[in-house]
C-alpha cells in the first residue's frame, strides 16, 4: 500500500518462492508490503514490512556470476560456463570478463580478449599436465563486479566419465487423451554419449506428433495430442565407450472406457425382473473400470430409466418389470475420467424363461452292501439353466421323513454311493436336482432294498425224495438249502430226465413257480423210469442240482382207503336247530376214493352242501331244523377197498306238541286234564308244560299253569256255567313247542246222577181196575231237577214189571188192572 494510504492491494496469490516482484509502482512514491503464507485449510497472518520503502532504480555493479562450472577439460583446453548474476546493479551487463591462475601463482590472468557476452568459453592453448582454477565477473555500465567463486582446480588432461543421468520426470506419468507430455532430462559423460529413446524396447521414431530433442547436456521426447496407443514403457539409454544409463517411465495415457463389450447376455427373464450380464471394456481407457451404470427401456416408450450406476459386477438384476413387456437394456462403463458409449441390448419380453430342474427318473440302486449303496439317475431337464447340483435323499421304507444322503455337493457326477445305511433295514432313495434358480421336485422312490452284503448263489437243496407216483405224476419233497447266499430264496427249479436220455427237461419254467419246497411233476408217461433233480434260485442265480437217489417207474400206487375223523365226525353230533351242520373228514388212498354220503341208507338233503377235495370231503348244512337228525354214513372207495364211518346227528329244537288231551270229572269250578307226552321232544329233556284256557266269548288265553313237569293238571277257578276251551304246550331248553287244543269247549257244572228212590209209596183207595197211589219226594235228586216218575206194576208171583207211565206230579191211578 502507498504510505499516504490505508488500503491494501493485493499483489500476488499464487507466489510459491520466498521471493516476488512486484511491478506497476510509480517511481518516488513509498510503499508498505506485506506477505501472508496460504495452504488448503486457509490463509495465515501477514508480515509487514516495518518502514516504507521509497520506489528509485539504484546503478550498481553487477553481482557476481552464478553456478561457474566446468563442462569439459581436455589436455589443452578447458570449457567453462556460468549463469548471470542475480542482479545486474540496475544496468544491463555489457560483458562477461574471465580470469584465470596456475595454481603456484599468486594473480589472475584475464583469458578472454574481446568483448564477451556469452556465458560459455572455452580456454584452449593450455599445457598438459598444468593445473589451474578460473573465476568471471560480469560489467555493466558503473563498472566490474565482484568474480565469481572459483572453481575447483582443474587439471588439462583428456577427461573419462561415465555417463550420467538425471531424470526430471518420475517412474509413472499419467496424461489425459490429447494432451501433450514430455520426457525431459540432463546428462553428461566423457566421451559424449550417445542418447536412444525406447518404447516397450522398440526405437521410437520422429512423426508428425513425435519429437525428439537431444542437446550435449539436455535430452527430451516430446508427444502431442497423446492418444491411449501412447501408453507403454518408455525407456531412455544414454550410452559411451565407458558405459550406460537408463531411465524409465510407464506412460498411461487415460480416456473414458471403450463401451462394454456385448452382445448382452440375458441369463435370466422372468415375469418381473431379468438378470443380464455383458463382458467388460476391450479398453478400460487406461483405468480401473469404476462402475457400470445400467439402464431400461420399454420398448415401446422412448424413456430410459436408471437401473444402478453403483455395480462393478458384470451382472445385474433388472427388476420392477411387467410381464409380457418389452425391454432394451443399456450400459455404460465408467472409470475416473469419464463414461464409455453404451451397449444397447437386444429387446427381450419379461416372461418367466427358466425354471427349477424336472424331476428325475426313479433310480436305480445296485453294489448293495450291509451299510451302503450305490443310487444310479439319469440326467433331468435342466429348466434352461445348468445343473449345479444334485441331492440325494434316503429314507427308511416304514419311515416318513427323508434324510440327505450328504451335505456336501454331488455334481456333475449322476451316481452316488449312500453310506452309513444300517444292516438289514429297508430303504428307498430318491434324487432332485438344482439349478441358480431353486431346488427342483424329487425323483419317485427307488425301489426298497435291505442294506446287506451282497448275495451269492445258494447251496443246493437237501435230501430230494419221490413221496408220491400216479400214472401221469410224481410228487417230489425237499428240505431247503443250508445256505441261501444271503439271499432270499425266490423259489426251485425242477428238472426231469428219461433214463437213457441226455437232455434235461423242465418241470417248471419260473422259479418263483415253486415257492414251496415240493412240486408236482406232471405229464409223465406210465411204464417209464425217470430221474429228478432239484435246484435252488435267489437272486443271484441258480444253485447246483441236488438229485433223487433213485429213479422213479410211473406207475399207479394202490393204498386201500383211510378215513381221519374231524372231531364234528364223533359218535354222535349235537346241532342247535338253526345253526350250521357240518361233518368232515381226511381222506387218503391210492388212487383217490371215490366219496358218497348217505342219511339212513337214503341219498343225503338236496339243501346239503357236498365238498370232495384231494385230501378230504366235507357236508354242510344251513340252517338245520329237526328233521335233518338221523344217522348220516361216509363211504370212500378205491380199488383196494373201502371204508364206512357214520355219525348220529341229534338237531336240537322245541319240542313237539302234547299228545291225546283229555277232560274229565267237570264241576261247577274246576275240571281234570290229562295228556300223553309228546311225540319228538327236540332232543332234549321236556323241563316242563305250559297250560292255558280261554272262555269262549274272550279272544284272550290266560296261563293257568307253567311249571307243571306233570302229564295232568286240575283247572281250578272256574265260574259255573260258563264254557271254556283248554290248551297244552311242551317246553325244554330250546323253547316252547307248538300247543294242542280242546276240540269242543266244556261247561263248568257239577255231573248229573240217577235220583234216589221215591220216598213212603201207598195207595189211598183201590178198585176193581184201578189204584190210587201217593208217594213223597226222594232224598236227592241226581244233581238235576226231577222232570217226571216212572210208574210201574207187577203181577204177583211174575218176573218183570210193567211200564204204566211217567207222571209229573206225586200221585197216579193205575188203570187196566
Amino acid at each position: 500500500r502507498e504510505s499516504d494510504h490505508r488500503a491494501w492491494t493485493p499483489v500476488s496469490c499464487t507466489v510459491t518462492r520466498q521471493n516476488a516482484t512486484v511491478q506497476g509502482l510509480t517511481e518516488g512514491k513509498a510503499y508498505f508490503f506485506r506477505i501472508a503464507a496460504e495452504n488448503i485449510i486457509g490463509m495465515g497472518p501477514f508480515t509487514e514490512t516495518t518502514k516504507e520503502i521509497v520506489i528509485r532504480d539504484p546503478i550498481t555493479v553487477p553481482d557476481r556470476p552464478e553456478d561457474l562450472e566446468v563442462k569439459a577439460v581436455t589436455k589443452n583446453s578447458v570449457t567453462l560456463t556460468w549463469n548471470p548474476p542475480k542482479y545486474n546493479g540496475g544496468s544491463d551487463i555489457t560483458m562477461y570478463v574471465l580470469e584465470s591462475r596456475l595454481i603456484g601463482k599468486e594473480k589472475f590472468h584475464k583469458v578472454t580478449k574481446e568483448k564477451m557476452l556469452d556465458r560459455k568459453y572455452t580456454v584452449e592453448g593450455l599445457k598438459e599436465g598444468d593445473t589451474y582454477e578460473y573465476r568471471v565477473s560480469a560489467c555493466n555500465i558503473v563498472g566490474q563486479g565482484k568474480p565469481s567463486f572459483c572453481t575447483k582446480p582443474i587439471t588439462c588432461k583428456d577427461e573419462i566419465a561415465p555417463p550420467s543421468l538425471d531424470l526430471d520426470f518420475r517412474d509413472k506419468l499419467i496424461v489425459r487423451v490429447g494432451e501433450a507430455f514430455s520426457l525431459t532430462g540432463r546428462y553428461s559423460g566423457k566421451p559424449a554419449p550417445k542418447v536412444t529413446w525406447l518404447k516397450d524396447d522398440i526405437v521410437v521414431k520422429e512423426n508428425d506428433r513425435t519429437k525428439i530433442k537431444t542437446t550435449p547436456t539436455t535430452l527430451c521426447l516430446g508427444i502431442l495430442k497423446s492418444v491411449r496407443e501412447d501408453s507403454g514403457k518408455y525407456c531412455v539409454t544414454v550410452e559411451n565407450s565407458t558405459g550406460s544409463r537408463k531411465g524409465f517411465c510407464q506412460v498411461n495415457v487415460v480416456d473414458r472406457p471403450s463401451p462394454p463389450v456385448g452382445p448382452v447376455i440375458f441369463d435370466e427373464v422372468h415375469k418381473d425382473h431379468m438378470i443380464v450380464s455383458w463382458k467388460p471394456p476391450l479398453d478400460d481407457g487406461g483405468s480401473e473400470i469404476t462402475n457400470y451404470i445400467i439402464e431400461k427401456r420399454d420398448a415401446h416408450r422412448d424413456v430410459w430409466m436408471p437401473v444402478t450406476s453403483a455395480t462393478v459386477k458384470t451382472t445385474c438384476k433388472i427388476p420392477k418389470l411387467l410381464e409380457g413387456r418389452e425391454y432394451q437394456i443399456r450400459i455404460y462403463a465408467e472409470n475416473l475420467y469419464g463414461i464409455s458409449d453404451p451397449l444397447i441390448s437386444d429387446e427381450m419380453k419379461a416372461k418367466d424363461r427358466f425354471r427349477v430342474p424336472d424331476a428325475p427318473e426313479q433310480p436305480i440302486i445296485k453294489d448293495v452292501t450291509k451299510n451302503s449303496a450305490v443310487v444310479i439317475w439319469n440326467k433331468p431337464y435342466d429348466g434352461g439353466k445348468p445343473i449345479t447340483n444334485y441331492i440325494v435323499e434316503k429314507k427308511e421304507t416304514m419311515a416318513t421323513r427323508w434324510v440327505r444322503a450328504t451335505k456336501d455337493p454331488i455334481f456333475p457326477s449322476t451316481q452316488f454311493k449312500v453310506p452309513d445305511l444300517l444292516e438289514g433295514c429297508q430303504y428307498e432313495f430318491r434324487v432332485s436336482a438344482e439349478n441358480e434358480i431353486g431346488v427342483g421336485d424329487p425323483s419317485p422312490p427307488s425301489k426298497p432294498i435291505f442294506a446287506r452284503d451282497p448275495i451269492a448263489k445258494p447251496s443246493p437243496p437237501v435230501n430230494p425224495e419221490a413221496v408220491d407216483k400216479t400214472k401221469n405224476s410224481v410228487d417230489l419233497s425237499w428240505q431247503p438249502p443250508r445256505h441261501d447266499g444271503n439271499g432270499k430264496i425266490i423259489g426251485y427249479l425242477v428238472e426231469y430226465q428219461k433214463v437213457g436220455d441226455e437232455e434235461w427237461k423242465k418241470a417248471n419254467l419260473t422259479a418263483d413257480s415253486c415257492p414251496e419246497t415240493k412240486y408236482k411233476v406232471t405229464g409223465l408217461t406210465e411204464g417209464l423210469t425217470y430221474k429228478f433233480r432239484v435246484k435252488a434260485v435267489n437272486a443271484a442265480g441258480e444253485s447246483d442240482p441236488a438229485y433223487v437217489p433213485d429213479p422213479v417207474e410211473i406207475k399207479d400206487r394202490l393204498e386201500p382207503p383211510e378215513l381221519i375223523l374231524d372231531a364234528n365226525m364223533a359218535r354222535e353230533q349235537h346241532v342247535k336247530a338253526g345253526d350250521t351242520l357240518r361233518l368232515s373228514a381226511v381222506i387218503k388212498g391210492v388212487p383217490f376214493p371215490k366219496v358218497s354220503w348217505k342219511k339212513e341208507d337214503h341219498e343225503v338233503s338236496p339243501k346239503a352242501d357236498i365238498e370232495v377235495t384231494g385230501v378230504g370231503s366235507k357236508l354242510e348244512i344251513r340252517n338245520t331244523v329237526h328233521e335233518d337228525g338221523g344217522i348220516y354214513s361216509l363211504t370212500v372207495e378205491n380199488p383196494a377197498g373201502s371204508k364206512t364211518v357214520s355219525v348220529k346227528v341229534v338237531v336240537l329244537d322245541k319240542p313237539g306238541p302234547p299228545r291225546n288231551l283229555q277232560i274229565s270229572e267237570v264241576r261247577s269250578d274246576s275240571c281234570y286234564l290229562t295228556w300223553m307226552e309228546p311225540e319228538d321232544d327236540g332232543g332234549s329233556v321236556i323241563t316242563n308244560y305250559v297250560v292255558e284256557r280261554k272262555d269262549v266269548a274272550s279272544a284272550q288265553w290266560v296261563a293257568i299253569s307253567s311249571t307243571s313237569k306233570k302229564r295232568s293238571h286240575m283247572a281250578k277257578y272256574l265260574i259255573e256255567g260258563t264254557q271254556y276251551l283248554f290248551r297244552v304246550a311242551a317246553e325244554n331248553q330250546f323253547g316252547r313247542g307248538p300247543y294242542v287244543e280242546t276240540l269242543k269247549p266244556i261247561k263248568a257244572i257239577d255231573p248229573l246222577h240217577p235220583p234216589g228212590p221215591p220216598k213212603n209209596l201207598h195207595h189211598v183207595d183201590v178198585d176193581k181196575t184201578e189204584v190210587s197211589l201217593v208217594w213223597n219226594r226222594p232224598d236227592r235228586d241226581g244233581g238235576a231237577e226231577i222232570t217226571g216218575y216212572l210208574v210201574e206194576y207187577q203181577e204177583d208171583g211174575a218176573d218183570e214189571w210193567t211200564k204204566f207211565q211217567t207222571v209229573p206230579m206225586l200221585d197216579c191211578v193205575v188203570t187196566g188192572l
